[in-house]
């Protein structure tokens, strides 16, 4: 009875934890047979908003039948709206929050992802598939090398009225430490300057995951005293671990996951 009763337990559990692995929305759509005609764009629509609400996570690529939707959202005015949605609010907060701030003691800071936050990778990625092809690195480094990517307007427009309430700005990024002169070139380029630090990963940071690596960059700046106000980004990986912000800020991004 015992061997009989560890056997169920067991099948039981095999049987969960294939759910739990099999679970994801293409998956389930596919099984019910809806991802057609109208229902294509429901489903793409679906798997994006999962994607910004982080139920979606560690994708490698966009969904084969969404690559056209994922295109034609992240060229969109719908897209740009979205991310000057995303930074008005941030400005509320700015305004409602931080009167104290000017002239202060020169420690009160905020931190800014990168890329798809001041600088846009959407041209790459409209050269290679729109997130359907899996991430190459190499080349990704080598557009970027060339300091062709464009402002995010609203977020140009944030970064200076934060820096002209006194904050100190903090970059810090997934990019190599090989890209820091390319990086600054580019910034400088599309009128980013005055930032207090850039913080980009260099060969210890190779193999650690984007959250410990950011988490660890904001212990740093905490104990030399500051105090992070709030952070802008693209990625839920920003803003994991702790120390946390007062306030955090995701501009979208369904073109790649970065954990």
């Amino acid at each position: 009875m015992a061997r009989k009763h560890f056997f169920l337990l067991a099948v039981t559990s095999l049987l969960i934890c294939s759910a739990v692995a099999d679970w994801n929305i293409l998956h389930q759509r596919k099984k019910n047979n809806v991802v057609s005609g109208s229902g294509l764009k429901k489903y793409c629509e679906s798997w994006r908003i999962n994607v910004e609400l982080n139920n979606i996570r560690g994708f490698e690529v966009v969904p084969q039948e969404c690559i056209g939707y994922i295109g034609k959202y992240m060229s969109s005015s719908q897209y740009k709206a979205d991310c000057e949605r995303a930074i008005e609010e941030c400005e509320v907060y700015l305004s409602s929050c931080c009167d104290s701030v000017k002239g202060g003691e020169g420690k009160d800071a905020w931190i800014f992802d990168v890329d798809d936050t001041l600088l846009s990778t959407v041209p790459y990625f409209k050269s290679h598939g729109f997130g359907g092809k899996k991430l190459n690195l190499t080349s990704l480094e080598g557009w970027m090398e060339n300091c062709k990517a464009p402002a995010l307007d609203p977020t140009l427009r944030l970064f200076h009225k934060i820096k002209g309430r006194g904050f100190k700005i903090f970059l810090i990024s997934t990019r190599r430490e090989s890209l820091r002169d390319a990086t600054v070139d580019n910034l400088i380029k599309v009128g980013y300057h005055g930032w207090s630090g850039l913080i980009l990963r260099d060969l210890s940071d190779e193999n650690r995951r984007v959250q410990h690596y950011k988490a660890e960059a904001r212990q740093k700046l905490v104990k030399e005293g500051h105090n992070i106000w709030g952070i802008v980004g693209d990625q839920w990986s920003s803003f994991d671990g702790n120390p946390k912000a007062k306030r955090t800020f995701k501009l979208p991004n369904s073109l790649y996951y970065v954990s």
